[in-house]
């Protein structure tokens, strides 16, 4: 091996020294770089209990928001309704007195149709007296109730009764004996269940005028007379009842005259004796 001059040999042990050594400015930087400590458990604690905060925050707005404002006051809201449902009685001040005024109301009463008869009788417009010795006489030996008269209704008794009443209703009782009017013949005996259900048509002539009476609503099997029988006055035709359209027990009682319908309280009125 040839030896290297004295000059060649410095060279080479510097450029192995300058491999060797670390830049001056990488080992400046190592050197000032920061530590990061490790975080304190305090700060942890801290960041935790923010984060809670935070979500019970959004939880209480969002029931805020979604509930209404008297929610909670209930008392108070039920207390107020209570309040403004009861107004103030309505007052008025006349020279230094105060009145309170009730709220005026109708002059408007219901009287049923019963009661309507009842006064009506008891007013003496249905009232009557029979001489048990007259030639023409009320189908009753003694005067009994009236419970409607002839003429117009203002409402009809039942679905199937007529507005308008062609006789007199005579309510003494279910089986109370009917009698014959005056002298005449039987004309019609008719035991169906019809309008008038059992009833029978007397035939008079009373003044040199057809009279016809008409007995109806009559109890059944109670008829005492037949067809073409000559009847007096006072003989029984049959008892009380309610066949046919009739709503209770009564006696209807019609008069004709010529074939039309009368008032019977009236023609009665005017003829018995």
């Amino acid at each position: 091996m040839s030896q290297l001059p004295p000059q060649s040999r410095r060279e080479l042990r510097d450029r192995e020294s300058a491999a060797r050594v670390v830049p001056q400015p990488l080992v400046a930087a190592r050197q000032n770089t920061p530590v990061r400590p490790a975080r304190p458990i305090k700060r942890r604690l801290l960041s935790k209990l923010v984060s809670l905060g935070a979500m019970l925050g959004a939880a209480a707005l969002l029931v805020s928001t979604s509930l209404p404002a008297n929610a909670f006051y209930r008392g108070a809201a039920d207390a107020a309704l209570t309040t403004a449902s009861a107004p103030a009685p309505q007052t008025l001040e006349v020279q230094g007195e105060v009145i309170v005024s009730a709220p005026a109301r109708d002059a408007y009463s219901v009287v049923s149709l019963a009661r309507q008869i009842r006064v009506k009788a008891a007013s003496g417009s249905l009232s009557y007296t029979n001489d048990p010795n007259g030639t023409i006489q009320w189908p009753f030996a003694v005067a009994v109730p009236i419970a409607s008269g002839f003429g117009a209704r203002l409402v009809a008794n039942c679905s199937y009764c007529s507005t308008f009443h062609e006789g007199l209703d005579f309510t003494p009782g279910a089986g109370a004996p009917i009698q014959a009017i005056a002298d005449g013949v039987v004309s019609l005996v008719r035991e169906d269940r019809g309008g008038l259900g059992i009833h029978v048509i007397i035939d008079h002539v009373i003044n040199g005028q057809k009279v016809q009476s008409v007995y109806a609503h009559m109890l059944a099997g109670s008829v005492r007379v037949a067809l073409g029988q000559a009847v007096k006055v006072t003989d029984q035709v049959g008892q009380v009842g309610s066949t046919g359209a009739s709503t209770g027990a009564h006696l209807h009682l019609e008069i004709h005259l010529d074939g039309t319908p009368v008032d019977p309280f009236a023609w009665l009125k005017a003829n018995a004796n």
